[in-house]
């Protein structure tokens, strides 16, 4: 059976614009009014982030690359996502205190199952079992909730910190917002895992090694942000795809329909039917599709990222074979 995965990151279509912006803004909490010091604040998988000061303030620049959601995230807060932040000049944000019921649940209750075997399943699903998961090393485990149910074979985790990664292979050091996290598990493997979260990239090779940039191009080759970029610019054979149906070679672009770009700079696209896809005639992946049709951009972005489905390789990426949406955007 192949495990398909539910990645789900926070895109929004918003209009794209050609030059860089800088949005300036005030965070303070919703009930004393008080501004908030060293909240984070950044867009949803990308590198591109920064921190209020005492004052509350904040500044922070994009560019039309950037398509995702700007998140603001601090402890002990809930979360608060701005879709709409271009052509805003300043902007005050207020958080409420969070409430959050899973974590009245007693931690390590016996649920039939260890909380050492509940990590190295979370470890396993969450980071990868690639080279680049292997590499992945989890900073604050003690800040992750997991909770098994035996009778359904699932199980469940949250945190109210950010979990931070540092990916020795790819040399980023992620935090990761989980929304939600459920892994089913079969007899030897997991046979589904889904979850959702914000991720934000803090790039750790400052002096650019050619290993750790050599490395981050393998990772990026063949991936599914490297597909849909690919797909949105019609050049899928010459980015070295190839697709089959039946152990046949197909045409790709007799079972996709690409529709041209509309005035946000976004593709329409529809799949007639599952696909096997081989990148260089070796790694095979597959796609599928719940929905009618999804929407892509040149970037890697696709919306709504539930209703389009990858197996195989693409299918087994997790957070340590994650690139941000920005990689190689500025080079």
């Amino acid at each position: 059976m192949i495990s398909k995965l539910h990645l789900v990151s926070l895109f929004f279509l918003v209009i794209s614009l050609n030059y860089a912006q800088t949005l300036s803004g005030k965070v303070i909490d919703a009930n004393t009014k008080q501004p908030l010091e060293v909240v984070t604040v950044y867009f949803d998988n990308t590198t591109i982030g920064t921190t209020t000061n005492e004052e509350g303030k904040f500044s922070i620049e994009y560019s039309a690359a950037i398509q995702s959601t700007l998140v603001i995230s601090y402890l002990g807060y809930e979360k608060v996502f701005i879709s709409d932040y271009r052509n805003i000049n300043n902007i005050t944000i207020e958080l409420k205190e969070s409430i959050n019921a899973l974590d009245e649940v007693v931690i390590d209750a016996d649920d039939g199952m260890s909380r050492a075997e509940k990590l190295r399943w979370f470890r396993k699903e969450f980071l990868g079992k690639s080279e680049n998961g292997k590499s992945c090393k989890i900073r604050n485990e003690k800040d992750i909730r997991i909770r098994y149910n035996k009778q359904k074979r699932t199980l469940i985790a949250w945190s109210k910190a950010p979990i931070i990664v540092k990916n020795r292979s790819l040399q980023y050091e992620i935090s990761f917002d989980i929304i939600d996290f459920e892994i089913v598990i079969g007899k030897w493997n997991a046979t589904s895992v889904i979850y959702s979260g914000t991720t934000f990239f803090k790039d750790l090779d400052e002096s650019k090694k050619k290993r750790v940039l050599k490395k981050r191009e393998d990772t990026y080759n063949g991936s599914v942000q490297h597909f849909i970029r690919a797909l949105y610019n019609k050049n899928l054979e010459e980015e070295g795809y190839i697709f089959g149906k039946k152990g046949l070679k197909v045409n790709p672009y007799e079972f996709f329909n690409i529709y041209d770009t509309d005035k946000f700079g976004y593709k329409t696209v529809t799949l007639k039917e599952k696909l096997d896809i081989f990148y260089k005639d070796v790694i095979e992946s597959l796609i599928q599709t719940t929905g009618i049709e999804f929407k892509i951009d040149k970037y890697g972005n696709f919306s709504p990222v539930t209703d389009v489905l990858f197996g195989g390789n693409m299918g087994s990426q997790r957070i340590g074979d994650t690139l941000p949406s920005d990689y190689g955007l500025n080079e």
